[in-house]
């Protein structure tokens, strides 16, 4: 049996998360933006495919990115620098959440972003916490991601791809994005292959929450990112 949050009026700690399945900490039956924020400034965050339970992780280890460890493929690279598209910060931001919900991933019949979930994030965005990163080509909304930002800490969350290499153009300029702005980490939650290819790895969780602690509290904690501020990163 894993704590129901409802019942203990706060979240567990990180630390008491059962190792198998890896991080699983506690459930709710409610899921709102405040929750969000308090789970996300503990090194928790909610992953369940069912709108009536949501389940809280925090595993040990993190996949994380430091931004200034990004790996950029040579092919990856002549594209980002060939400049055949856009990149737009927080223009969509609707539009890509209900993308990446749209994906099915492999071995997953449904996905994980619920309708709470995705009136949540929305609400995230409108409050200057969530943030998209798109790509764009011939005015077309073609690859994207978004996730949640608090001081200098970013959460990816989800990405999509329409085209080859959309969703990693606009992974390759939020991380270029954060590292022009002094971000300390970005939460990347699970370890992929694809990940991995860009640099990512994995650190303790231990090390993950000292590190969080210190970068939620850099000002600002909350913004609204300019849309033109990518468009240029790569070239």
């Amino acid at each position: 049996m894993i704590p129901w949050l409802e019942n203990m009026g706060s979240f567990p700690p990180p630390e008491s998360a059962l190792s198998d399945p890896n991080g699983l900490l506690c459930a709710s039956q409610s899921l709102s933006p405040q929750l969000i924020i308090e789970a996300y400034c503990s090194g928790i965050f909610p992953w369940y495919s069912s709108d009536n339970l949501v389940l809280w992780w925090s595993p040990d280890s993190r996949m994380v990115f430091f931004p200034h460890e990004i790996k950029i493929s040579r092919s990856l690279r002549k594209t980002l620098c060939a400049g055949n598209y856009q990149v737009r910060l927080d223009y969509a931001f609707p539009e890509v959440i209900r993308a990446c919900a749209n994906i099915r991933r492999q071995g997953r019949e449904s996905t994980w972003i619920t309708k709470d979930m995705l009136s949540a994030y929305i609400t995230l965005f409108e409050l200057g916490f969530a943030h998209s990163v798109e790509t764009w080509v011939d005015n077309e909304l073609v690859g994207g991601l978004y996730g949640l930002s608090i001081g200098k800490m970013f959460y990816g969350e989800s990405m999509f791809s329409k085209k080859t290499n959309t969703s990693k153009i606009a992974l390759a300029h939020l991380i270029r994005y954060l590292d022009k702005r002094l971000y300390g980490l970005v939460d990347c939650q699970m370890n992929t292959p694809h990940l991995a290819s860009l640099g990512a790895r994995e650190i303790p969780r231990r090390d993950f929450l000292n590190r969080l602690r210190e970068l939620i509290l850099i000002p600002p904690l909350r913004s609204r990112w300019p849309e033109d501020d990518a468009a240029r990163l790569w070239s």
